[in-house]
């Protein structure tokens, strides 16, 4: 189980790293305002995965 969370958790990571990245660069090339906030909105959903994924593997690797 913890050779799973070791790969999923800088995946993740990396996944809201790329969206914000995504979103910044949109805002920054003054693209649509609505594919900014749609990015934005997948960098929250891809936070909270992350967090839930990151505490997990700390439950499980206190155990």
């Amino acid at each position: 189980m913890e050779e799973l969370f070791k790969y999923l958790g800088p995946i993740a990571m990396a996944a809201v790293v790329l969206v914000l990245g995504l979103g910044l660069f949109n805002m920054m090339r003054g693209g649509p305002g609505s594919r900014s906030q749609t990015l934005m909105r997948w960098r929250v959903g891809l936070q909270f995965v992350a967090i839930i994924l990151l505490m997990t593997a700390l439950y499980f690797s206190t155990r």
